[in-house]
């Protein structure tokens, strides 16, 4: 398999592993998508790192089975490979990418789709579909543009260059930079400590970020009240007022 789901501590990683670059083929994109929504559903995954190794995270599609590929042929693929990407992105749970060496073309539309990106000094990000004469399929025009602000995704999309770690960092495109041997440690940890946390809540915050961002204030805002509400019939929320009131901030224990 060139996908693995490893679960351990409510922790469940997401490992590409199809030597030498993660090359994202057809067989990959969809068992991504099936082992997403198995994260998803399982009850012992409470948050989700995506790892490629400690050498790439995914250098792109798979260039030699896309050049086979004709018109007629993409338009009946082209929705399943989104559709591997948005299942990743849809995770209901707090989800974080390793990054390390390449991410670049569907490498990089696969660290977008998650809440969070810890880059190695090593790593390489960049879209650069323009160069093959093509645009970004995976995402990477409507994702990049809302995480970077369309004039910088434009730059990244018009020229294909790529971008070190430090100029990533700055551009908002990753939010943490480390040694290259210490990512997955880091971005486990960060998923680690999110295992602890109420579920539903964590839930409702990420559906109110996200689903806010494709609609204007007022929406979002309705959004944001429907869920800020229905918290308040839960037992995590019971039990964090409870911790506060008896214990102070910060002390709350949630199964």
């Amino acid at each position: 398999m060139t996908v693995h789901l490893e679960v351990a501590d409510g922790v469940g990683t997401l490992r590409l592993d199809r030597p030498p670059m993660n090359a994202l083929d057809v067989a990959t994109q969809d068992r991504l998508k099936e082992l997403a929504e198995e994260a998803a559903r399982r009850d012992d995954v409470r948050a989700v790192v995506i790892y490629g190794g400690e050498k790439v995270f995914a250098a792109g599609a798979d260039i030699k089975e896309m050049q086979a590929m004709d018109h007629t042929a993409m338009v009946l693929r082209a929705r399943g490979l989104q559709d591997s990407f948005t299942a990743v992105a849809r995770i209901p749970k707090p989800v974080v990418a390793a990054v390390t060496g390449y991410a670049l073309g569907g490498g990089c539309e696969l660290a977008l789709c998650a809440d969070y990106r810890i880059a190695g000094e090593n790593a390489k990000l960049g879209q650069p579909e323009i160069l093959l004469g093509l645009i970004p399929g995976a995402g990477g025009t409507q994702r990049l543009s809302r995480l970077i602000g369309p004039s910088r995704a434009k730059d990244l999309i018009f020229t294909g260059r790529q971008v070190r770690a430090d100029e990533a960092l700055a551009l908002g495109l990753v939010d943490r930079v480390v040694p290259a041997e210490e990512v997955y440690a880091q971005a486990h940890a960060w998923a680690a400590k999110l295992v602890q946390g109420p579920a539903i809540a964590l839930r409702a915050a990420k559906e109110a970020v996200d689903a806010g961002l494709e609609t204007d204030i007022d929406t979002g805002l309705a959004i944001e009240r429907n869920w800020f509400a229905g918290l308040f019939a839960t037992e995590d929320r019971e039990r964090g007022m409870r911790s506060f009131v008896e214990e102070g901030p910060g002390k709350a224990k949630f199964l």
